[in-house]
């Protein structure tokens, strides 16, 4: 997996101003392998703090270096009224930017730049959110006696969405640090909506002040530790993300059993609840302790999925559906095509050819960016593809999830992160991969979203804690429906 990590983004969202001092470092581990710094700057004028957060997190995939790059900034009044927000990152050849500034009636005037796009909208400031200050301030207010529980709104400038958690205060510890041992309080923070959400442990001064920060990324253990500059800026090492998700295959998954129906059954280890979705391709019964039965492939007259919901259909920063050279390429594309399945089969073919370099370096781009530069994988793919289609009317969404291939990194027979696109036709949800050329019963699906890099994260946390047990054709089974692949032969991908 080579993304902006939710977790993260999570750390460093939540994460409040990290000292008293005008600047603070910190460190960025994974299991102990230095992959980034942090650089946190904390300005008092009068009645307003400003707060910046720099972020520079490197992974490596398949031995090609990814760099990452995000900026936060939020300006506040000393009692953590919010003010302005800002937030910067690059996770492409082009920088995406978000800043909001509040307006006399209260309301924030919030400007979006993504692949080169911008827009302007209103935002009503959601009731009790904060912002780093604010965030801070909660803290401290409820103290720091063990056992103490309260759930804080955190206002995520990148997302611009509210993060609501919930907090526990475990008690005082004495940590090692780089700077020498110090005396701190231990809470522990989750996120409370959805299901799923790692918990992120933070040691915080009598200030709540952050210190330290630990979360699970993909079965390593991601650290944030203050130090020096010198430690901030210390080398960082290799570190392949891609690799620590793949998942080993049962048994080879040969093209007649990867073009046929096939039954699976997977361990999740962890306690993650329900970490696979229902769709119209894919059938999830819990068995108990981990364990999953999917079913992908076979005929379901009843998937009780439901419909496209608004966000199928809309476009985004991300989704550019609106944007008449999306829509120009789309009708090109499409042609005289009569039918849905007719105009995605053609787009989904386009594609297969137009995305001529794989950008193994390409952190997340948008439907416009990749027009422009033709680089990207599968998530260039399906987010591209989605755009196309959503243009033309046609409700699709983003699917994460991972999928089959005989060898990717040096390694065989596994199965790596994927996304590729779901169309709404004809009352059912059917999938097109782009990147493969070929959709196909080795697609997993773990989420659905609207495209946006938040959901392919989400999607992705429980990578890591997933083996495959068994994966069983229909040919073998006595209990299963015909099967109906759906557009199998039109709509798949290639490995992201």
């Amino acid at each position: 997996m080579r993304r902006y990590p939710v977790v993260l983004a999570v750390l460093l969202c939540l994460l409040p101003a990290c000292a008293l001092a005008t600047e603070t470092w910190m460190t960025v581990l994974l299991d102990g392998r230095k992959v980034g710094k942090v650089r946190i700057e904390r300005d008092v004028v009068g009645d307003r703090v400003t707060t910046s957060q720099s972020l520079d997190f490197r992974l490596t995939r398949v031995k090609t270096p990814l760099a990452m790059h995000t900026d936060v900034r939020s300006v506040e009044t000393i009692a953590g009224a919010p003010l302005a927000f800002y937030a910067r990152s690059k996770m492409s050849a082009q920088e995406n930017t978000v800043e909001g500034t509040v307006r006399d009636d209260g309301a924030f005037q919030v400007s979006n730049t993504v692949g080169g796009q911008s827009k302007v909208n209103l935002l009503i400031w959601p009731s009790g959110a904060a912002l780093i200050e604010g965030q801070r301030l909660t803290m401290a207010t409820h103290g720091f006696k063990p056992g103490t529980t309260y759930r804080m709104r955190s206002f995520d400038a990148v997302k611009q969405q509210v993060a609501t958690v919930d907090m526990e205060v475990i008690g005082d510890e004495m940590v090692d640090m780089p700077l020498g041992r110090e005396s701190l309080h231990h809470l522990r923070q989750t996120l409370a909506s959805g299901k799923n959400n790692p918990s992120v442990d933070l040691w915080v001064d009598d200030q709540g002040f952050v210190r330290r920060g630990i979360a699970p990324l993909l079965g390593f253990r991601m650290e944030m530790t203050a130090c020096d500059e010198a430690c901030a800026n210390a080398p960082d090492q290799d570190v392949d993300l891609l690799r620590a998700a793949m998942i080993g295959a049962p048994r080879p998954m040969t093209a007649n059993l990867r073009f046929a129906p096939v039954r699976y059954t997977i361990l999740v280890r962890g306690g993650y609840t329900s970490p696979f979705v229902q769709t119209d391709e894919q059938r999830v019964t819990p068995i108990g302790d981990g364990l999953y039965q999917l079913d992908i492939g076979f005929s379901q007259s009843h998937s009780g999925e439901p419909g496209p919901l608004p966000e199928d259909t809309a476009p985004n920063p991300w989704v550019q559906s609106d944007s008449p050279e999306v829509l120009s390429m789309a009708r090109s594309i499409v042609g005289d095509a009569a039918t849905d399945i007719q105009r995605m089969r053609r787009l989904r073919s386009y594609l297969s050819d137009f995305i001529t370099e794989k950008g193994l370096d390409v952190g997340y781009a948008s439907a416009l960016e990749t027009i422009q530069t033709r680089r990207g994988d599968c998530t260039e793919h399906a987010v591209l593809l989605t755009a196309l289609a959503r243009s033309l009317g046609i409700p699709t969404r983003v699917v994460t999830g991972v999928v089959y291939v005989e060898r990717f990194g040096g390694v065989n027979r596994v199965f790596i992160p994927h996304a590729w696109a779901q169309a709404w036709i004809e009352n059912r949800w059917v999938s097109f991969d782009s990147a493969q050329r070929r959709f196909d019963a080795t697609h997993i699906a773990l989420g659905v979203g609207d495209g946006e890099p938040w959901r392919f994260f989400s999607s992705m946390s429980v990578l890591g804690r997933v083996r495959i047990e068994r994966a069983i054709p229909a040919s073998s089974l006595m209990d299963m429906p015909a099967p109906s692949m759906g557009d199998m032969g039109g709509g798949a991908g290639k490995g992201g």
